[in-house]
């Protein structure tokens, strides 16, 4: 048989075992290396599970941690191994125990004896690899690195930031170009004896075992030495998430890898049942000979990656929410928020409904309670009207009621006696659309029956809120929608701002809007207005609102009749 197999074994030992007889029944012989982490034990069941092969047999065992030489030590002496028990052997394969065969064995080999003198080995220029993660690129082979990145993270990170600061290097063998690129091949005989027989491997093995992650580097650094025909490419289908870590294929993944025509898929989870059964048993479903092509199915890759770190619109995921700005976009929808307006109009919240067809609760974020609409308790998405759970995490509460309800816009009231933690996320969300009447708060406050001390010091209070309220408005950071008006400002042409706001949310009708809101009767407001200047309190946000004109001046006015009283 022309191919052997180099299989790294350190755990799921049942599949390892289905696998390596899957390799030794089609003919070819496997030499497997278990990691010297796992205990004598469990060791000699499996080694005792395959006695019965002879074409089966096991290396001398070290201790593979991630990123480090053991792993290419290990498919070091099982390499020399296999070339050495089995002289028939013209390609070696290395595969990881999780690894899968899609093809019918036979297929492989037919395809490597059709190519008897093309190495298969991703090997790329340190310039030309974009797949890195963790920041060390050149690096990786220019620095010491004595300290494990797994279990040692603190010391290897410090070591690092030492080496930077200091300018230390190390120097590369003369005649190397270090190259990189997955660490499962297939090599001829030719070329992998040439890198296990060369007169220079001492001090080539003396360097890689300083490397970071050698298994990347070192047979694909040595192979563009003595290969006389290379192919920068791996016959095993392996696909990393952004992150650096290998995706895994599980029972639903079968169409996907069918689709892959490679001949090796990993990682596959060791209980897909469906997988190592159709895989390995069912040679009437398997794939047509055609030329391994995993690009085909590089796009479905794409948008897992994509839909895993940027999520659907305003849906904030276990993946992203930790991560500050990883939001793609802070809401699913639009929704719009009016401060002033149910103070200053008494039916403002069922005109808007009826005018624009949309849902339009109360004060969302009042001290009280979550005024949903309609007086309901729970709305969809199981959002309650607990203050509690609402105060827990404000901004989180209203992206889940947008997401919940989207399909339809949401409108809600708000006002300087509100929560104002998620102020400034709202002010920051392009799908807001703000509408401000400043210095409508002292409507309510006007119609009280407290004492005018007691109105004077909750007003100065409600005052310095909605300013700070307003500063964020003019946030050169806001890109929500925000139109504000002082309340002397809108309630001159009232029935003009309405329709622009109306305009905004989507209203659209033959008809302008002919019926307003009722405006709640501020007769003797500017009065209660300048009480308060009296009394040291400036009111500022309502604007130049008039003391009350006289009632006889007050007769020969005008009519409004836009306004409907």
């Amino acid at each position: 048989m022309s191919l052997g197999v180099v299989m790294l074994v350190h755990t799921a030992f049942n599949r390892a075992e289905q696998v390596a007889r899957h390799w030794a029944n089609a003919g070819c012989p496997v030499v497997i290396h278990v990691d010297k982490a796992v205990d004598r034990r469990r060791f000699r069941e499996f080694q005792s599970a395959l006695s019965d092969l002879d074409h089966v047999k096991f290396s001398k065992r070290y201790r593979c941690e991630w990123g480090t030489w053991g792993i290419v030590a290990a498919s070091q002496s099982a390499s020399e191994q296999l070339l050495r028990d089995f002289s028939d052997v013209r390609h070696v394969y290395l595969a990881s125990g999780s690894c899968l065969p899609l093809r019918p064995v036979e297929e492989l080999v037919d395809y490597l004896a059709a190519r008897p003198r093309v190495d298969f080995i991703e090997s790329a220029t340190i310039t030309d690899v974009p797949w890195t993660v963790g920041g060390l690129d050149e690096e990786r082979f220019t620095m010491h690195f004595p300290f494990s990145w797994r279990q040692q993270r603190y010391l290897f990170d410090k070591f690092v930031e030492l080496q930077r600061t200091l300018g230390l290097k190390r120097r590369i063998p003369n005649g190397l170009r270090p190259h990189m690129g997955s660490q499962w091949w297939c090599l001829t005989r030719q070329t992998l004896t040439a890198i296990l027989q060369d007169p220079e491997r001492s001090t080539y093995d003396r360097y890689f075992r300083k490397v970071w992650i050698p298994d990347e580097s070192y047979y694909q650094t040595l192979a563009r030495l003595y290969s006389t025909e290379l192919e920068s490419r791996s016959l095993t289908l392996s696909k990393f998430d952004f992150q650096g870590k290998p995706h895994i294929f599980y029972d639903d993944h079968l169409q996907l890898l069918r689709r892959s025509d490679c001949f090796v898929a990993r990682k596959i989870w060791p209980h897909a049942d469906m997988l190592y059964r159709f895989f390995l048993t069912d040679k009437a479903g398997a794939m047509k000979r055609t030329e391994p092509n995993p690009g085909k199915i590089d796009r479905i890759f794409a948008k897992a990656v994509e839909r895993r770190t940027r999520g659907r619109t305003g849906l904030y995921m276990h993946s992203r929410f930790p991560n500050t700005d990883w939001e793609n976009g802070a809401t699913a929808s639009p929704y719009s928020m009016f401060q002033g307006f149910s103070e200053l109009f008494e039916d403002f919240e069922p005109w808007l409904a009826r005018t624009t067809g949309t849902r339009v609760h109360g004060h969302l974020f009042g001290p009280e309670r979550v005024e949903f609409a309609d007086g309901e308790r729970v709305v969809q998405g199981g959002l309650s009207d607990s203050t509690a759970i609402r105060d827990a995490n404000p901004w989180a509460f209203l992206t889940n009621l947008v997401w919940n309800t989207r399909g339809e816009r949401q409108c809600f009231q708000f006002g300087p006696r509100d929560l104002q933690d998620a102020l400034w996320r709202i002010a920051r969300d392009p799908n807001a659309q703000i509408s401000v009447i400043s210095g409508a708060w002292a409507v309510n406050l006007f119609k009280s029956n407290m004492d005018f001390a007691q109105i004077r010091a909750e007003a100065a209070r409600l005052q310095k809120i909605e300013a700070k309220s307003l500063d964020i408005y003019h946030s050169p950071h806001a890109k929500a929608r925000i139109r504000i008006w002082s309340m002397a400002e809108f309630i001159e042409t009232p029935m003009e701002h309405l329709q622009a706001i109306a305009d905004e949310i989507g209203f659209r009708s033959p008809r302008r809007v002919a019926e307003a809101p009722t405006m709640v009767d501020l007769t003797g407001f500017g009065q209660f207005l300048q009480n308060l200047k009296n009394q040291g309190m400036h009111p500022y946000l309502m604007g130049d609102f008039p003391v009350e004109v006289r009632r006889h001046n007050r007769d020969k006015l005008p009519p409004k009749p836009y306004l409907i009283k």
